[in-house]
């Protein structure tokens, strides 16, 4: 992976407005998100949904990462969502970081300290996903998984708490998956670094709450980001009680009520948000 880690804005561009919220209780605040590499994704949508509450948005992205993967495109998105978010209202930056690196938690919340002010939002939606079973997974792939889904969230959420003045407001949100809830063969690597978020996820509540700062993980359930082929669709759809498939936009209201004061009072949590998606 290349070690070019600049921080770049992308410059306006002409879109459709953001939904409005019925309450602005994030004007004032800054939130820091991770993994918005693509406006379809849960990252953007996370994005979208705090600004729409009124809070300034500091993203981050890896476009290495993304041009390895099936959705890989030429188009700036982290650029053309940072436009998005602007012609919203608010104030918003990009900075690119290889979350692979161990500097990197540091870095990004140095650059987002520096453009728009010390966070009191942090969501970690960055993910590093292959497939890998018993013939396959091996120390390498294993690595590659931890570094991003358990080092660089662990030590983003010790950085933001650290630097955190202390009060009520201080949130911390990350992303989980279904590992808890029943197999998913073939991501040995990734469950296991899922997993390992939960537990995180408790612990660092306890230690965090007399600062006001509030922990907790959401698992989004089969969320439909442009990566589900229709086969995968038509499947998932016969195990939704509700008919549909998961939206980015489901992950990101939840995201928005987390860190919003309707959340204070919610901490230490793993919340499943599935649409009552069942395994058979």
């Amino acid at each position: 992976m290349s070690d070019d880690r600049s921080t770049v804005s992308g410059p306006p561009t002409q879109s459709s407005p953001i939904p409005g919220a019925t309450t602005k209780d994030l004007r004032g605040r800054v939130a820091l998100v991770t993994g918005v590499g693509r406006r379809r994704g849960i990252g953007s949508a996370v994005c979208r949904a705090l600004a729409s509450r009124g809070a300034d948005v500091v993203l981050s992205y890896w476009r290495a990462y993304d041009r390895k993967m099936p959705w890989a495109s030429d188009e700036d998105e982290p650029g053309a969502l940072l436009g998005e978010l602007r012609a919203a209202g608010v104030r918003a930056e990009g900075v690119e970081a290889d979350l692979s690196r161990p500097d990197s938690p540091g870095f990004l919340l140095d650059a987002a300290e520096e453009r728009l002010g010390r966070p009191s939002i942090l969501v970690n939606t960055a993910a590093y996903s292959t497939r890998d079973g018993i013939e396959t997974l091996d120390a390498e792939a294993f690595d590659a998984h931890y570094a991003v889904n358990v080092r660089a969230m662990a030590l983003l959420s010790v950085g933001f708490a650290r630097r955190y003045p202390g009060g009520p407001g201080g949130r911390i949100i990350n992303f989980s998956s279904g590992q808890s809830l029943g197999p998913m063969p073939g991501e040995l690597a990734y469950v296991a670094t899922k997993g390992a978020i939960e537990a995180f996820t408790l612990t660092l509540a306890a230690e965090v709450g007399h600062k006001g700062i509030t922990v907790n993980a959401i698992n989004p359930g089969p969320t439909d980001t442009g990566w589900m082929t229709e086969e995968l669709k038509s499947e998932i759809i016969t195990k939704s009680p509700l008919g549909r498939i998961g939206e980015p936009e489901d992950a990101a209201r939840l995201v928005a009520f987390l860190a919003g004061d309707e959340g204070a009072w919610i901490t230490g949590q793993v919340i499943h948000s599935e649409g009552g998606f069942f395994r058979s």
